[in-house]
């Protein structure tokens, strides 16, 4: 998509916004110039939205999911074909260097292969349970869902819930972020090409007003939500309230457990790409290595590695001017409470993108566990490394962290692996493994204060979320045997 405004009509699969809709910048984070716009929905476009769903649910949830599936496939087929486009619009509006962007299309792309398998996976179950009577299991989509999507993988995510949802027979209202609704519109126009009817996908954008319209209103079933912590717990809040079902994923604190033994090599380089990937941006980023034992050598080289890491070249910018002040407030802080600054990423530039958002990779050692940049999200390519005599100590550090993304361990012991992946108070572990990112069909999912409700938003963990079960008793037999039951 070129850096022209995103037309009301593409927003939504049927009627578009009000012609006399206010419209939101969308800006470039590379150079703060304007790249686009969308017009922000008022609560009757929200309305408006929801009935096309509503009216779309009957004709689409009455499909064989064989003929559904067909739609994803197409789909996940333009995708392939239009890869440099969509890697382009991910770079343009979220800043991520071209690999990474690249990598995030190409996970979707996995993600609608798995949607794609669903006849297989979702068969419905059917059992003899006595002489003549049998019992089976259907599932039966929920009906109208929200998606409300971040602003770190503007293609990504919002196919963490598109392909399964609308598969399993469910229409949909999504919200992307206010930053990065661009890409969403490209896959709007994608799945229309691909055959998807209208209604059963449409765009809203905008901010809270938005969210919580769509937290309130009656015709919507479910809702799902990826962001910080302190925002999912108020969508969780509000959806449950409504009598919804809501899985809402939080933000992260994720600590690498570093033993002596790691592989030197391996760790570092892990690490690095771990904290820097993404500008950090990720819930899955690594934020605190805990350092056990002697590890300076490791801790050396893994500075050596981060030096290598380019802004501009191999790091992309963060998203908002707001966001790199933010970043660069808690190194500040941290350096003046004690910590020792190893790479120092304020105040980062690139020679012509003066006005981009640049910070640079950022590691702090001697940082102590009661120091903000130890128990907040950082969310930028910030390491804080904490030191700890034993494995115990780092599982305490970790344990007592209120978010349970992700946790990882390097170590060469296969015993020491396996009590780091027992202990830690994590969803998703990995050992030798800075981003522990299960891939399908495995769910993606935290625990704690990273995750609110019930299931999983991706992978198999999601069947149970998009879909309820309708359980059939059947007799034709009139010799079947009578008991209290029937």
């Amino acid at each position: 998509m070129s850096t022209t405004s995103a037309s009301p009509s593409a927003l939504a699969s049927g009627d578009g916004y009000d012609s006399d809709a206010p419209f939101l910048d969308v800006y470039s984070p590379a150079s703060g110039a304007v790249i686009g716009h969308v017009p922000v929905a008022s609560t009757a476009d929200v309305d408006a939205a929801v009935a096309r769903a509503k009216a779309a649910l009957p004709a689409w949830s009455s499909l064989p999911i064989k003929e559904r599936v067909q739609v994803i496939f197409r789909y996940r087929a333009l995708l392939e074909q239009h890869i440099d486009e969509l890697t382009a619009l991910v770079t343009q509006e979220n800043g991520k260097i071209e690999s990474e962007a690249r990598a995030e299309v190409l996970k979707s792309i996995e993600l609608c292969e798995f949607a794609v398998s669903m006849p297989q996976i979702t068969s419905n179950e059917v059992l003899e349970v006595s002489r003549g009577v049998e019992c089976r299991i259907e599932r039966h989509p929920v009906g109208v869902v929200a998606s409300i999507a971040p602003f770190n993988f503007p293609n990504m995510v919002p196919n963490w819930t598109i392909p399964n949802a609308i598969v399993l027979g469910n229409t949909m209202v999504m919200k992307p972020s206010e930053l990065v609704p661009l890409s969403v519109v490209r896959l709007a126009e994608l799945l229309r090409e691909a055959g998807l009817p209208d209604g059963v996908f449409n765009i809203v954008n905008g901010g809270r007003e938005v969210v919580e319209a769509l937290c309130d209103h009656p015709d919507i079933a479910a809702v799902s939500f990826v962001g910080s912590t302190k925002v999912a717990q108020i969508v969780y809040r509000r959806a449950t309230a409504n009598l919804k079902r809501a899985l809402c994923m939080g933000g992260a604190k994720n600590h690498l457990i570093v033993l002596p033994d790691a592989d030197r090599e391996m760790a570092a380089s892990n690490i690095v790409a771990s904290m820097s990937g993404c500008a950090g941006q990720r819930c899955m980023a690594a934020s605190v290595m805990v350092a056990v034992g002697p590890t300076d050598a490791i801790i050396q080289r893994m500075v050596e590695v981060a030096k290598n890491v380019v802004p501009g070249s191999t790091l992309g910018p963060v998203i908002t001017a707001e966001a790199k002040a933010r970043i660069e407030r808690y190194i500040t802080e941290a350096e003046a409470a004690g910590a020792t600054v190893l790479l120092d990423g304020r105040g980062a530039t690139v020679e012509g993108q003066d006005g981009g958002f640049w910070v640079g990779p950022t590691i702090l050692d001697h940082v102590t566990p009661e120091m903000k940049i130890a128990q907040e999200e950082v969310f930028g390519p910030v390491l804080a490394i904490v030191r700890t005599p034993d494995v115990d100590g780092a599982l305490a550090i970790e344990n007592a962290s209120p978010y349970g993304n992700a946790a990882s361990v390097y170590t060469e012991s296969g015993g020491m692996a396996r009590l780091v992946a027992e202990r830690a108070s994590a969803g998703m572990v990995g050992v030798n493994v800075g981003v522990p990112v299960p891939r399908e069909p495995f769910s993606f999912g935290g625990w704690n204060d990273s995750k609110y409700g019930v299931g999983e938003i991706t992978g198999r963990g999601s069947i149970e979320f998009w879909t309820q079960a309708k359980k059939i008793t059947t007799k034709w037999n009139q010799d079947a045997g009578t008991n209290w039951m029937s």
